[in-house]
């Protein structure tokens, strides 16, 4: 079962997406959106959490911004969602996290972070700041974070071809969270795992961070 339930945060309500899997849970998933909103695509994330047996939770993160947020993949988008980043602030986005994740405990489920691009970067403050085993796709904004040290299990993805993260700043991981599983994808940039935007999605890397990421999850939230 799939749907949006309501959050109390410190800053006032905000949506989540909930998804349940049919049977019992082997634990759960904060799963943290992109630039772009919790749209149709991190939605089918959380799906795919649940099919393999993990509750999701989703926070809209903007909607202590604007509510309702979904955006595309084009230039003005990416633009205005760079923007609802910036506003929006990352002491508030952890407020958030940290209120889903509460949610969770109440529940006596066992809480991991996953997180891509911006949510990348959040997932590595829910281990650092919240404790969490935590899973990091392609977080470009981490670096000024690393000197944090990590209370669980890290994990982080990247892609060789990505742009937007030098090979320099892949190296800042490994050396500063030495403990941290880090994994280089040599045919992928930035957003491989976004199987709607054809520009960036990269199947066979997809593929085996996606399972990493499963067994990193089963290993750590049993």
């Amino acid at each position: 079962m799939s749907l949006w339930i309501d959050l109390d945060t410190l800053h006032g309500p905000v949506r989540a997406w909930r998804a349940d899997p049919s049977g019992p849970s082997r634990g759960a998933v904060l799963l943290i959106q992109e630039i772009f909103g919790v749209n149709a695509h991190i939605r089918s994330v959380a799906e795919r959490f649940t099919a393999a047996g993990f509750v999701a939770l989703a926070p809209a993160m903007f909607d202590l911004v604007e509510r309702d947020v979904e955006l595309a993949y084009d230039k003005p988008d990416f633009e205005r969602g760079r923007a609802l980043v910036t506003a929006l602030g990352f002491d508030r986005a952890m407020d958030v996290l940290a209120a889903a994740m509460n949610l969770l405990h109440t529940e006596g489920l066992r809480v991991g972070a996953v997180g891509f691009c911006w949510g990348g970067s959040l997932s590595f403050l829910c281990n650092t700041r919240l404790g969490l085993p935590a899973v990091g796709y392609y977080g470009a904004r981490s670096v000024p974070f690393l000197d944090e040290p990590a209370r669980a299990p890290l994990m982080f993805h990247f892609g060789e071809r990505d742009a937007s993260i030098p090979p320099t700043d892949v190296e800042l991981h490994r050396q500063k969270q030495p403990r941290a599983q880090v994994f280089v994808y040599p045919n992928a940039g930035h957003a491989f795992n976004r199987d709607v935007d054809i520009h960036a999605f990269e199947p066979a890397s997809a593929a085996l961070a996606w399972q990493r990421t499963l067994d990193f999850l089963a290993e750590n939230l049993r």
